[in-house]
């Protein structure tokens, strides 16, 4: 028999659709780890944003602007220190704010889980640990191998 047909057989597109599904599960959860530390970075450069304003203000008052949420502290700020607030992490969960005049700021995101848990302290390594920006320094930051 002569074999004249050309293409591939069975057995060859076979082995080519499992190296492609080989590479793929190894590819695609490192993609997804690169996409939440990315959030974690856009969210941590926004939260200093948010601090660098509010301190900007306090040079001006000798206090710090006085506020338990988003909107009484945009108003505040905007556009004066910060052209436009951000009011939402990289996972689209509202800042959690706290101003206290005399006192000092607090500016949190509760992370991938978007629940309260900042009793976490220091360096996690969990994307659902929150990060917490206190008086101008994270008390709750992201840092090493994620979860």
């Amino acid at each position: 028999m002569k074999r004249n047909a050309k293409g591939f057989t069975l057995i060859e597109l076979l082995i080519v659709v499992a190296i492609i599904g080989i590479i793929a599960a190894i590819a695609i959860p490192n993609l997804l780890n690169a996409i939440d530390r990315g959030k974690q970075k856009r969210t941590m450069a926004d939260m200093r944003s948010i601090g660098t304003a509010i301190e900007s203000y306090s040079v001006d008052f000798s206090h710090y602007p006085a506020a338990t949420d988003l909107t009484t502290l945009a108003g505040v700020l905007e556009p004066v220190y910060i052209k436009k607030m951000p009011r939402q992490d990289g996972w689209r969960t509202d800042f959690y704010v706290n101003c206290v005049a005399a006192t000092g700021y607090t500016v949190a995101s509760f992370a991938k889980g978007g629940a309260d848990d900042t009793d976490i302290s220091g360096a996690t390594s969990n994307f659902s640990d929150d990060i917490v920006f206190v008086d101008g320094q994270f008390v709750s930051w992201p840092e090493g191998q994620q979860k």
